[in-house]
């Protein structure tokens, strides 16, 4: 089997992130109760667990100059991929922070970025690679 992560996190209504994560980024949902969803995300296993605490807002960080949001998760995809992503929160109107047509042009991390909040107001970070094997090579 190939490894995969497994997150867990909070959101704040259940309904509306099943929505969010299966409907709007298409992902798709697995086992459920009533305080917990698994979502496969890209692979991955996300477990968004029902707390309706109020959050205190993300920090932010820097990374080539620009903001972005700390904590967050994300996904590496293809640039074509990222590409068809995009314009698929686009259509969607899900709002798009922090979008980075290319960071790190011209080196071996170079990547195209963008970054979205899920209802609960957890940022996910989008990356496409211009050469995927270059994930984890030095600048």
């Amino acid at each position: 089997m190939t490894a995969r992560f497994h997150l867990a996190f909070a959101v704040h209504d259940l309904d509306i992130a099943r929505e969010f994560y299966v409907e709007k980024l298409g992902c798709s949902a697995g086992r459920c109760s009533d305080d917990w969803i698994d979502i496969d995300f890209f692979g991955n296993q996300l477990s968004l667990h029902l707390d309706r605490a109020p959050r205190a807002p993300s920090a932010r960080g820097t990374v080539d100059g620009h903001g972005v949001p700390i904590p967050h998760f994300g996904v590496i995809v293809s640039l074509d991929r990222w590409e068809a992503l995009r314009d698929r929160l686009r259509a969607q109107a899900i709002v798009i922070s922090g979008e980075s047509p290319r960071r790190f042009a011209g080196t071996p991390g170079e990547q195209a970025s963008l970054f979205i909040t899920d209802p609960s107001g957890n940022a996910i970070e989008f990356k496409g690679f211009a050469d995927e094997t270059k994930i984890f090579a030095a600048f």
